[in-house]
Formats: C-alpha cells, sequence, structure tokens
C-alpha cells in the first residue's frame, strides 16, 4: 500500500470538483490527477447527487495531494484559507496571476481568487527575505510597497527596500 501523506487539504465544492482539479492540475507543471471517486447507488437520498456522478477527486500539485470533494452549495471558500505560491522571479508571479485570475478576482498584497473563490497568495521569495531583514527601515519601506500593489511587482520592491522612489 503507498504512503498516505498525513494531512490532506479537503476543497469542498458544490459540482466543479472534477473540473478545477483538471484546472489546477493545467496551471501547475508537476501534477496530476491520482483518483476519481463516483457516488455510488446506495445512500442518495442523503447526498442529493446522482449515483455515477463524481464525488472526490484527488490531485497532485507539486508533490502535494488534495482531494475536492461535490457535496452541493453549503458551504463556499473564505479568504481565512489561502495557498502560498513561492515565486522565484516576476516571470513565475506574471504566469500563475494570469493563470489564476482567469474568470476570478484580484485582491491585495498579492492575493487573488480564483473562478473557484479559492484565494491564493502568489509571493515572491524574495518579499520573504525583505520583511525579515534586519534594517528595520528597509523592511518597513517593502511592506508598505507591498500594501499598495495587488500583484507583487519585485522591481518596486527592490527600488523601496533600497530607499529609491517607487513609481506610483
Amino acid at each position: 500500500m503507498a504512503q498516505v501523506q498525513r494531512i490532506t487539504p479537503f476543497l469542498w465544492f458544490d459540482t466543479q470538483a472534477e473540473e478545477a482539479a483538471k484546472f489546477y492540475t493545467s496551471v501547475f507543471k508537476n501534477s496530476r490527477i491520482v483518483r476519481v471517486s463516483k457516488y455510488p447507488d446506495a445512500g442518495q437520498e442523503n447526498h442529493h447527487k446522482p449515483a455515477g456522478s463524481t464525488m472526490t477527486v484527488d490531485f497532485e500539485i507539486e508533490g502535494q495531494r488534495f482531494t475536492a470533494i461535490n457535496a452541493g452549495p453549503a458551504f463556499k471558500f473564505t479568504e481565512a484559507v489561502s495557498f502560498v505560491i513561492h515565486c522565484r522571479n516576476q516571470e513565475e508571479i506574471d504566469y500563475f496571476w494570469e493563470k489564476l485570475i482567469a474568470g476570478g478576482a484580484p485582491s491585495a498584497c498579492g492575493w487573488l481568487k480564483d473562478r473557484y473563490g479559492l484565494s491564493w497568495q502568489v509571493t515572491p521569495e524574495i518579499l520573504l527575505d525583505m520583511i525579515n531583514d534586519q534594517d528595520e527601515e528597509a523592511r518597513t519601506r517593502a511592506f508598505s510597497a507591498m500594501m499598495t500593489m495587488k500583484k507583487i511587482d519585485i522591481a518596486e520592491l527592490k527600488r523601496a527596500f533600497a530607499g529609491e522612489t517607487v513609481r506610483a
């Protein structure tokens, strides 16, 4: 029997679990659909989902296992839970931002909601270095610059961190 990941994010959808899993695995290069489970014939009086329709989808993104379930409209995603994508450069930020925001909406500080309402933080690794730097003034300038952005702009963060004038 294969090793089971100890903790798996479980994502609740109304009816879009398989569609969402296919979308996420198309966005992230190192990903795959692992298994699709269908609702059985028995017990449907409590589930209100047609027998044979998709119940759960197990998928992996960058080695992280997720499960998506079609469980009805009772619950929606909120920003209380989000997934951080650690990006090495602006090219990665631009790629993930463009793919995930399609049909969704931007928020602030590198956050966005995708078309399913799931929140993502598209964050450059260098930002974490900047806001944890020993130089309090530089750290504050970088943080303040980030607070004005929707999609993070690394060049602008670097300018702010260095004390240069940031473009409005």
